[in-house]
């Protein structure tokens, strides 16, 4: 225990990275909206995407080095890819997890502050506990943080089992998810479960934190034990989200809305009506605590991307450590767009799960690439066969991407 409690922690941080909105919302109201069906979605999402990113633990355990270092042995233009796809996205994708995490705060404790006053607090807290605990600090909070998560959602679950008619539970509820609206659902759905696929350089970052943290160095088994405790963590989540909606929502003739914080809320009420009062808060804090996390490990992820991409790890044991910089100035930028352009707030966050979405198979190829790479060199050990379910994977990860682009032409 003393051994795996030394090792164990990336994969934490890479569950509370994937638990946000694909859970809370997407999974949810997959099954209120469209009953049993829809489970098979999110599992094949989570089968398909695991080699992918189960590779930058595999990689970092065998060459001691993170993913973006490497690219950076495929050539220049692996590199520059990822960064512009980061770069992209990253201050869209931390204002949006940040102003759900704002409006479910204020449901939670009701204090009466906007959104944008959260959302400020919110992540001077997040900075707070970065900057003041470091890695150590967040690898402890997370473990605490995705073990009463899990926790609470399977009693939560197990409860309003105890509570619901089944006989009321379609196996399709919606006529219309054989439509266009209906398959744009399943490809979004599918695409941010249980996390887009550059998620796998996070977690290779965080595995050497670790590493130069605690100045043990797990081999690849004990690497591959710590990854499939958070992916398994964080599939386990999206069911448990899934049935949440199916349980309590999907005999409901409500109309149920599209934006998060409002849907969450719907959720909560739904609970509150079936369990009790008591629930409330219950499923009040479940909600809040599943996008805090999302938060928090992306205000820590982001910058300590940028950081590699501007310096070597060799510059960043120097006294100036870009990770610093970054986590200020990403925040900042994500909180000019909340106030300014909260508009066309909406339009920003298409364009950022369209750039996602497009991304995953491009950097699923990247990392097959390097994986085999290294393995032609003796210094990766992989089966035929593994290889062979990565390459059908990838071939699923590119219908996917097809099918979005064609949804996007026709809509």
């Amino acid at each position: 225990m003393k051994a795996l409690l030394k090792y164990i922690g990336p994969g934490f941080l890479l569950a509370g990275a994937a638990i946000g909105v694909s859970h809370l919302v997407q999974a949810t109201r997959a099954g209120a909206d469209y009953g049993v069906v829809l489970i098979f979605a999110i599992l094949i999402a989570c089968l398909t995407k695991y080699p992918f990113l189960e590779f930058g633990s595999r990689y970092v355990s065998s060459t001691g080095k993170n993913l973006i270092e490497g690219y950076r042995t495929l050539g220049r233009s692996y590199v520059v890819v990822f960064a512009l796809i980061t770069i992209f996205t990253m201050f869209i994708i931390q204002a949006a997890v940040t102003i759900v995490s704002a409006g479910l705060a204020e449901y939670l404790f009701g204090f009466g502050w906007s959104n944008f006053t959260w959302c400020l607090v919110l992540l001077i807290f997040c900075i707070l506990i970065l900057l003041i605990g470091k890695y150590k600090r967040l690898d402890l909070l997370m473990k605490i943080v995705i073990s009463l998560l899990t926790i609470s959602t399977l009693f939560s679950v197990i409860i309003a089992g105890f509570q619901v008619d089944f006989s009321t539970i379609s196996f399709n509820k919606s006529s219309e998810l054989w439509t266009l609206s209906g398959i744009g659902f399943i490809i979004a759905l599918m695409g941010w479960m249980p996390i887009p696929i550059d998620a796998a350089v996070w977690h290779s970052l965080w595995a050497r934190e670790k590493t130069l943290q605690t100045k043990y160095q797990p081999n690849s088994r004990e690497a591959s034990l710590d990854f499939n405790i958070g992916y398994m963590s964080a599939t386990f989540l999206g069911v448990l989200f899934f049935l949440m909606g199916l349980l309590l929502m999907n005999s409901s003739d409500i109309k149920f809305a599209s934006a998060s914080v409002t849907f969450s809320a719907q959720l909560i009420e739904m609970y509150t009506q079936t369990l009790g009062e008591w629930s409330r808060i219950l499923i009040a804090f479940i909600a809040f605590i599943t996008m805090f996390s999302t938060t928090l490990t992306v205000t820590d992820a982001f910058p300590r991307v940028m950081s590699k991409l501007v310096q070597s790890e060799k510059q960043t044991q120097k006294k100036f450590n870009a990770y610093h910089v970054f986590i200020f100035i990403i925040p900042m930028i994500a909180l000019i767009i909340l106030y300014f352009l909260n508009s066309t707030f909406t339009v920003l966050v298409d364009f950022a799960a369209g750039l996602s979405f497009l991304a995953s198979p491009v950097l699923a190829w990247f990392n097959l690439k390097l994986i085999i790479q290294n393995k032609n060199k003796n210094l990766i050990k992989i089966s035929p066969n593994y290889i062979l379910f990565s390459r059908i994977c990838l071939f699923f990860l590119v219908c996917f991407g097809l099918g979005y682009l064609v949804f996007k032409f026709l809509s």
